[in-house]
C-alpha cells in the first residue's frame, strides 16, 4: 500500500504553499486539502497570470489530477462557487476533477455574522480574525451542532432552520454584549438577500462529486495511487500548538492530515515543511523577531507582503529558528523548502534568530506563551546581494547564500530540498 505525503507550512501561514503544491503535482494522482477554510488564500503565478485559491486544491492547473476536499475542510458554498466560477472562465474546468468529503462542514451565512459579533463583543482583546465565520464553524462542528455537506443531500431546509435559529438567538446576546462595552452590534441588514444567495449556492454545490473520502482516499492508497495533502495556514496558528488563542480554529500540524482525511499515521511517507526565508504574519498575535523599522517595511515591498484573502499588510520579521525547529519536530518534517529567497537579495546582512532570552535565560525551545518577555538572539550572516532570480540551478546559486542555506540545515537539523527564488514555478531550484 502506498503512504500519502503531506506538505504543510511551518511558521504563521502565508509561505507559499499554493506554488509547491503546483509544482510538486505532476509527481501525484491526488491532491487533497486536509482543514481549513477560505481564510487560506493560496497564490500561484505562471504563464502571466495570478490565481488565488481559497478552498479548492492548488493541484487543479495540472490536468488529469483528481483533486480533494475533505473532511477537515469547513466550506463556504458562495465562496466556493465564485473561486470555481472564475477558474471555469480562466478555462479550468472542476466538475470532473474535483471530489468534496460529505462529512465536510458547511460555513453558513449566520456564521459569518456571529464571527463578527463574537468580535465585537470581546472589544480590544478581539483576535483579528478574517470574519469569514471559520471559527463559529468549528464551533459548532466540537459542538455537534454542525452542518456538513451531506446533509444537502436530504431533509436540509429542516435541518438548516433549526441551526439558522439557534444562531440568531446568539448574535442577539453578542449584540447586547458588544453595546455594553461601548462597541457596535453586527448589523442584520442584508441577511435574508445572503441566505438566499446561499441556497443558490447549496444547489450549486450538488453538482460535484460529493463522496465518503476517507473509504475513497483509502482505496486509492491500496491502489497504488500516490497523494498530496495539503495544508492550510502555517504550524504556529495550531489550535493546540500555535500561539494561542491568536490561532486558528483546526489542527494545521501533520497529524491533521490524519483526522481531516482519514489517513492513519502509519500511511504518512514524507513530510514537505515548507518556510520562508525571512517570517510573516498577518493579524493580531505574538511575533517575537517582528520588525517595526526601515528593514521590516523593505522585506514587505518587495516580498509582496500582503494577505492574498484579506489584502492586510503582512508584518515581517528576521527567520526565527526556535519556532522553526519546533515545528519540525511537532511534523515529523523529512524535507524542507525554502521560498523567497530573492526577497533577501540586496541585504548586506542577514539575521537569523537561533534562540530566545525569557527573563534573563537562555533557551532554545519554543515556550508555553509568548510576550515581552521574550527577547529573540541573533547571528548575523552576510547578505549574498546578488539577483536569485537569474538561477536556474544550484550551480550558479552565490557562494555567500549557499553558506545561509547551510548554516539553516545545520541550525535545523533537516535537509533543504527545494529553493524557490522568485514566483513563477519554473522558479524553483531543486538540490542534490
Amino acid at each position: 500500500m502506498r503512504k500519502a505525503d503531506i506538505l504543510l507550512g511551518l511558521q504563521w501561514g502565508d509561505e507559499g504553499k499554493g506554488k509547491m503544491v503546483d509544482f510538486l503535482t505532476p509527481k501525484y494522482d491526488i491532491i487533497a486539502r486536509f482543514q481549513g477554510g477560505p481564510n487560506a488564500g493560496h497564490t500561484l503565478e505562471f504563464e502571466g497570470q495570478k490565481y488565488v485559491l481559497r478552498s479548492i486544491p492548488s493541484g487543479i492547473f495540472q490536468g488529469g489530477k483528481i483533486n480533494l476536499i475533505g473532511n477537515g475542510v469547513v466550506l463556504d458554498p458562495v465562496l466556493f462557487r465564485k473561486e470555481a466560477e472564475e477558474l471555469a472562465q480562466s478555462g479550468h474546468q472542476l466538475h470532473d476533477c474535483l471530489y468534496i468529503s460529505k462529512k465536510a462542514h458547511l460555513i453558513l451565512p449566520t456564521h459569518r455574522l456571529l464571527d463578527q459579533a463574537n468580535e465585537a463583543a470581546k472589544g480590544k482583546a478581539k483576535i483579528g480574525t478574517t470574519g469569514k465565520g471559520i471559527g463559529p464553524t468549528y464551533t459548532d462542528k466540537i459542538s455537534r451542532n454542525g452542518l456538513r455537506v451531506g446533509d444537502i443531500l436530504d431533509r436540509f431546509e429542516e435541518k438548516y432552520a433549526l441551526a439558522h435559529q439557534r444562531h440568531m438567538e446568539m448574535i442577539y446576546s453578542l449584540n447586547e454584549a458588544a453595546v455594553a462595552k461601548g462597541g457596535t452590534p453586527v448589523s442584520l441588514d442584508g441577511l435574508e438577500s445572503l441566505e438566499q444567495e446561499w441556497m443558490q449556492a447549496i444547489d450549486y454545490l450538488r453538482q460535484f462529486h460529493l463522496i465518503d473520502s476517507e473509504h475513497f482516499v483509502n482505496k486509492a492508497l491500496a491502489q497504488d495511487q500516490t497523494i498530496l495533502c495539503e495544508g492550510a495556514q502555517g504550524s504556529l496558528l495550531d489550535v493546540d500548538f500555535g500561539s494561542y488563542p491568536f490561532v486558528t480554529s483546526s489542527n494545521t500540524i501533520c497529524a491533521g492530515a490524519c483526522t481531516g482525511l482519514g489517513i492513519a499515521p502509519s500511511r504518512i511517507g514524507e513530510v514537505y515543511g515548507i518556510f520562508k526565508a525571512y517570517c510573516t504574519r498577518v493579524g493580531s498575535g505574538p511575533f517575537p523577531t517582528e520588525l517595526f523599522d526601515e528593514t521590516g517595511k523593505k522585506i514587505r515591498y518587495i516580498g509582496h507582503e500582503y494577505g492574498a484573502v484579506t489584502g492586510r499588510e503582512r508584518r515581517c520579521g528576521w527567520i526565527d529558528l526556535v519556532a522553526l525547529r519546533y515545528t519540525i519536530m511537532l511534523n515529523g518534517v523529512t524535507q524542507l523548502l525554502m521560498m523567497k529567497s530573492d526577497v533577501l537579495d540586496t541585504f548586506p546582512v542577514i539575521k537569523a534568530c537561533t534562540a530566545y532570552r525569557i527573563n534573563g535565560e537562555l533557551t532554545r525551545d519554543f515556550p508555553f506563551s509568548i510576550d515581552e518577555n521574550v527577547e529573540p538572539v541573533y547571528e548575523e550572516l552576510p547578505g549574498w546581494q546578488t539577483d536569485l532570480t537569474h538561477c536556474t540551478k544550484q550551480e550558479e546559486l552565490p557562494q555567500a547564500f549557499i553558506n545561509y542555506v547551510n548554516f539553516l540545515e545545520r541550525e535545523l537539523n533537516t535537509p533543504i530540498k527545494i529553493i524557490s527564488v522568485g514566483p513563477d514555478r519554473e522558479a524553483t531550484i531543486w538540490r542534490e
